[in-house]
Order: structure tokens, then sequence, then C-alpha cells
């Protein structure tokens, strides 16, 4: 029987007729091989794109937030005293008015008719008395007629002063500057005492009470900044700080009442209001970055700080975090101000890496912006 010419062969025959096959693709896998590594420089040299933002010197403080009612910082109902018709009605509603300026009166004809004539009689008495005391210097009347004649004359001038005082209770002025509310009466009306005529209200200023749980009441005085936003004003944000706190405890809710004065030039605030306040305790200068470059890790805090002396170089850096606010965090230690570290793109860059800096984020460069300008540039 014959065999085919592959069987007929020695093994060692066999391993040589295979080497051929074998040895040409293991070139072909290590030419691959290095084609690979030579090109790997080429990929390392393109750099991490990110933008920066620089620590900076803020304000600072701890917020405290609670809710409170406007007052006015004067208030005053204006009654009558007196039953009488009022004769005049100098005001319209909300009008601004000026402290003495008159407002309403009250018909007084019967009182200004009895001050004349207390004022004719004091007349008269005076003049008396001036001839009793001539007389008298000539020892042509005896000193008692002239006493008498005295006491008489001031008996007049105490019922004209009296008389004077009862008249103002017919003229209502205002008592400070202020803004009148509305008029509820008219010309002829009959008022009695007690008869609520007009309210005044000096709103320039205006007071802000709030209640602040006791456990905060070391940390309060006099002068702590404050802020305040109202749902009628949305947008607008109201600066004031605390003029003085409560000198007792509501033991109910363990709170202590605090009064602050707002500013309120234009008037747009009126008393009643509720207000959303956000207290500035502990005010001071604090180095500050955007919360997007604070990268966690367990129970601590890092931040990517660009080194721009070595070709924008990153340095992980541990740092201790205070309090945060609408997207800043406080740094307390482990970083100083001026420097730059990563606020976007920290996911993709690593320690060490030499990234390509498209901006640096501020208040007059967003985000936004740096990444709108790069992509029309056709580098996003």
């Amino acid at each position: 029987m014959n065999r085919s010419p592959s069987l007929a062969l020695s093994p060692v025959q066999r391993l040589a007729s295979l080497a051929g096959p074998v040895w040409l693709a293991a070139t072909l896998l290590l030419a691959t091989l290095l084609s690979l590594v030579s090109a790997l420089p080429a990929v390392a040299q393109e750099r991490t794109a990110v933008i920066g933002a620089r620590a900076e010197i803020q304000p600072w403080s701890d917020p405290l937030e609670a809710l409170g009612t406007l007052r006015a910082d004067e208030s005053v109902t204006l009654s009558a005293t007196v039953t009488e018709i009022v004769a005049e009605l100098n005001f319209s509603d909300g009008e601004a008015v000026e402290a003495g300026q008159l407002l309403i009166r009250l018909e007084d004809g019967e009182e200004r008719a009895q001050l004349r004539v207390a004022q004719a009689l004091r007349d008269e008495r005076r003049g008396a008395v001036d001839r009793l005391s001539q007389l008298q210097s000539r020892n042509m009347a005896p000193r008692a007629d002239v006493e008498d004649s005295q006491a008489r004359l001031r008996q007049v001038e105490a019922e004209i002063q009296a008389l004077e005082a009862r008249l103002t209770n017919y003229r209502l002025r205002a008592p400070f500057d202020g803004v009148v509310g509305f008029r509820n009466i008219s010309l002829g009306s009959l008022v009695t005492p007690g008869t609520e005529l007009v309210t005044l209200d000096k709103i320039d200023v205006m007071k802000l009470d709030f209640s602040v749980p006791e456990v905060y009441l070391a940390m309060l005085a006099p002068g702590i900044p404050l802020t305040a936003r109202s749902v009628a004003f949305p947008d607008e944000l109201f600066e004031g700080e605390v003029a003085s706190v409560g000198s007792r405890v509501d033991p109910v809710s363990r709170s202590v009442t605090v009064r602050a004065e707002l500013d309120n030039p234009e008037r747009r605030l009126r008393p009643g209001m509720l207000m959303e306040v956000v207290l500035q305790r502990r005010p001071r200068q604090a180095v500050v970055v955007p919360e997007s470059a604070l990268i966690p890790s367990g129970d601590r805090q890092y931040v990517l700080v660009i080194d721009e002396a070595d070709e924008n170089r990153l340095e992980r850096r541990e740092v201790r975090v205070g309090e945060r606010r609408a997207g800043q965090a406080e740094i307390l230690e482990g970083l100083e101000a001026d420097q730059l570290v990563v606020s976007h793109g920290v996911q993709r860059a690593r320690e060490g890496d030499r990234v390509r800096l498209l901006g640096i984020a501020s208040e007059e460069n967003s985000i936004r912006e740096i990444l709108e300008a790069h992509r029309e540039e056709g580098d996003a």
C-alpha cells in the first residue's frame, strides 16, 4: 500500500516544513506591536482640555435663615378727641406729608371766639394792673389792690393758655414725615372722641422683626448684616443690619426676637409684609473656589491645582472645606488666594497631566461662554 509523501516524512522533517509559515506570522505580529508602540507618544501628547478658576478672597459669612414681618419705622393712627364737624381735609390717599403739616381741621369757631374774649379781658386787666402800679408807686393806692389785680391778670392768662391748648384738639397735624393712608371721612362728617381719622406711617426706613432659636443667642449682636427677600419683589435683595436683640426668650418656642432695620428709600416695602431673612453670622474674608472644583474621596476633599509655571501640570491637593453657598465653597486650608484650579473637566484630568486650558471662568467670563467660543473655533 502506497503512503502519501507527507506521511512518509519524519517528525523532524514535518516541524521544518511548518517553521516557514509560523515565522512569517510572528514577524507580522511583531511589526504590528511596534507600530502601536510608536503611535503611543503621539496619543500621549494630546492634552486634556479643562476650564480653570481662580481661588479668590471674598466676603463670607455663615447664613442663618428666618421669616420676619415688616413694621414701619414710625406708625400712628390720628383720632378725634372732641365731638365736632370736619371743616378741612388737606391730604389725599397715599400722599407723602411733612412733620407739622395740617391734615384735618375740625370746626372750631366757638372756641376761637372764646379765645378772643379771653384775650380782650387780658388786655383790660393788664391795663388795670399798670394803672394801679403807677398809683401805688405814688402811695395813692393800697398794695393789696395791686396784688389782686395782678392775680386776676394771671387768671385770665391761664384761661387763654387753656383755650389755646384746647384749640389744638381741633387741628390734627402730622407728628413726623411719612405717608398717609386712605381717607375714610368727608367734609361735614361728625366725629366723636376715639374716631380714627387717618393713619400715618414713616416707611423710608423699615423695621423687620423675626425670631431666632436661642441656641444662636450668643452670636447675635447689633450691627450684624443681613439680607431679605419678598415674594412681591422676587428679584430684589434688600440689605440691612440687626438693630437690637430682644431682652427675653420665649419659654414656649425657645426663641428670641430680633429687630433689624432696612433702608426703603423708594418706599416699595410696606408694613405687614412677610420677608425671608438671611442673617450673615461671623462675617469674614475667606478663600473661595467654585464648588465644582471639589473632588470628594471618602470624607476628604481634593482639588486639582494647575501649575502655570510648569506648562499647566496638575497637582492633586487635599483641602479642608468650610461653609458652602450657591455653587461656592469656603477653603479653610490647603489653598491660597489667586491659585488656579480645575473647575470644569475634573473627571477627565489626572494628577501629573499637563492640560490644555480653555479659559478661566469668572463673573465676566462664564463656562458657557468659554465653551461656545471654543466650539466656534472648532475646539469643542
